[in-house]
């Protein structure tokens, strides 16, 4: 079972293997190198940057033993109780290694009494104990606690490390998947190795012929088919109002994720926008879309249309930004094509 879960086999097992982190990975191997090692470190960083990886090879590569690795989901243990069992266990020796490490995962989702048995752990560890807390919500975790490890903030990777974590994953699985798709899925992984993994996972149990098209993307995902994405360009171009609700209509009717959609868009005009104003990198951004849409784009920008200009991308970005509060989902939409096309 586990050599089909994409994630686990594919999770990192050295720091050169970790995407996107090197400002970390590189100074945790000078730490290592040097034996400076720190008795508590702080992981920050959104879902799926890979803060549990590196904290499991840290440990491999103190060659600390299984048996000496514990680690605690601190939202499912997160009272009084569960740290004092901690401060009691800290205190014995380990069984094989010259260490033993607690990796506590979401260690913001302690209570405040737990935080404060902890705190006294961590003002005077014993000299074989290493913590090592990560969590999602920085400014959740007290000053105190901060103050006491060593903090290293996980970067978000971008949609060009994803792209190149999917092809080498492809790549291992013998699957067929071009640029543009690969593209489609780090985009939709929103800055998560984990949930990037997740989508190929969900890819692969629908396919049947070892090749990824965008097609099945849509499929698995819900993502909005090309075409709808095109005609709204084209609406914005010919200020053709009528046009646009049309397909924001299509998007409601079919359930697509208004959000995933505006975020798709965004995409294709942002490389709109560089075929306008700078034509002669056209190789540089043909490879983040498909060829059709690559056409289709370069003949739309080749009138140098005023349409697509930065005030454009603002609309959307602004659309992008209130979609999360917007109690009618298209509503941010509907105010943006207006914006746009009707100039109000």
């Amino acid at each position: 079972m586990e050599s089909k879960v994409l994630y686990r086999k594919y999770r990192p097992q050295t720091f050169t293997e970790v995407y996107g982190q090197e400002h970390i990975t590189g100074v945790l191997e000078k730490t290592l190198a040097k034996g400076n090692i720190a008795h508590s470190y702080l992981f920050y960083g959104s879902r799926g940057t890979g803060k549990t990886s590196v904290a499991r090879i840290f440990a491999a590569a103190l060659g600390i033993a299984p048996s000496d690795i514990y680690e605690i989901d601190a939202a499912s243990n997160r009272g009084i109780d569960d740290i004092r069992e901690l401060r009691e266990g800290v205190l014995t020796h380990p069984f094989e290694s010259k260490y033993k490490i607690y990796i506590i995962d979401e260690v913001h989702m302690l209570t405040k009494e737990a935080f404060n048995a902890l705190l006294k752990t961590l003002e005077e560890p014993p000299n074989h104990v290493i913590f090592i807390l990560a969590t999602t919500e920085f400014e959740k975790v007290p000053e105190t606690i901060i103050s006491r490890c060593q903090t290293f903030t996980f970067r978000k990777p971008g949609e060009e490390i994803l792209k190149k974590y999917v092809l080498e994953i492809a790549k291992k699985e013998h699957l067929k998947i071009d640029d543009g798709t690969a593209d489609l899925i780090a985009l939709l992984g929103e800055g998560s190795f984990r949930d990037t993994c997740g989508i190929l996972q969900k890819l692969l149990s629908f396919n049947n012929d070892q090749k990824i098209s965008k097609e099945e993307v849509g499929a698995v995902t819900g993502a909005p088919k090309t075409i709808l994405i095109n005609d709204f360009i084209e609406a914005l171009v010919n200020k053709d109002f009528e046009k646009g609700i049309g397909v924001i209509t299509k998007v409601a009717e079919q359930n697509i994720d208004v959000k995933v959609f505006v975020k798709l868009l965004l995409h294709k005009l942002r490389v709109a926008l560089i075929l306008r104003y700078a034509p002669e990198t056209a190789n540089k951004v043909k490879s983040h879309v498909s060829a059709e849409d690559f056409e289709f784009l370069k003949k739309l920008m080749s009138g140098k249309t005023a349409a697509i200009n930065s005030k454009t991308l603002e609309v959307m970005l602004e659309c992008f930004g209130n979609l999360n509060v917007a109690f009618i989902p298209t509503l941010p939409l509907e105010l943006a094509l207006t914006k746009i096309v009707k100039g109000e």
